[in-house]
């Protein structure tokens, strides 16, 4: 079994709903309006993904990278329900559209470009949402990090085998996006989790090293009981 296959076998089918607002963490509300804007980047990244499939991409990997492409129109849709029941800010929708341009108008390749929005700017803003959303963004950003798992290894693969690396330029726009986000938090608080340098940091590593160890805490942040909010908030598992 190829890498490629063994990847696919871990996939987890699941169906998200709307969900209800609940309670997030204090001084986190600008940013979780940034956070949510960018969610209409899961739609550009399949078109990355499904543009690479009509050039060079290995033939092994297509039929993952297909499926991957059907997990972010997953991934969009959970988005959704999080913004409609939380709201949203006109000005970060506007800003988060015009980073999406910049995004999809960068000429590096596409699955490079999908590769890192994943690795270093999606593995930041789901354990933000983990650590300060409410019961909805947390059980959406737990389903959505377990696909993004095998996507980031994908594409790492993928631009592994085609020799492909991040232009400066590629580097220069994950940091300005990452800023943005992470701009109204403040800096050297008490708690690191409200502390903008924490998560630049954190993207940091994960664009230089691929591991960002101080992210480890999301392996046991805090999940709603299936209890502490209405069923209408659990999405259903295949």
């Amino acid at each position: 079994m190829n890498p490629y296959e063994k990847l696919l076998n871990r996939k987890r089918k699941w169906t998200p709903v709307q969900t209800s607002a609940g309670i997030c963490s204090e001084g986190t509300e600008e940013t979780l309006y940034r956070v949510l804007a960018l969610r209409h980047m899961e739609l550009p990244v399949g078109d990355f993904i499904t543009d690479a499939l009509n050039n060079d991409v290995p033939e092994m990997a297509r039929e993952l990278l297909l499926s991957n492409v059907k997990d972010e129109e997953n991934h969009d849709l959970a988005l959704s329900y999080i913004a409609n029941a939380y709201g949203v800010d006109e000005k970060s929708e506007r800003e988060g559209l015009a980073l999406r341009e910049a995004w999809t108008s960068h000429p590096d390749h596409t699955i490079l470009k999908a590769m890192v929005a994943e690795r270093a700017i999606f593995f930041v803003l789901l354990p933000f949402l983990r650590a300060h959303g409410d019961p909805g963004m947390r059980t959406v950003s737990a389903d959505i990090s377990r696909d993004e798992q095998i996507h980031v290894a994908t594409n790492s693969l993928v631009c592994s085998e085609l020799g492909l690396s991040a232009s400066p330029s590629l580097d220069k726009l994950r940091k300005a996006t990452i800023n943005w986000v992470m701009q109204p938090l403040g800096i050297n608080t008490n708690n690191k989790k409200l502390d903008k340098k924490f998560w630049l940091r954190s993207s940091d590593l994960l664009m230089y090293e691929g591991k960002a160890p101080e992210l480890s805490f999301t392996k046991s942040a805090r999940m709603p009981a299936f209890f502490e909010h209405s069923n209408v908030n659990l999405p259903s598992y295949a």
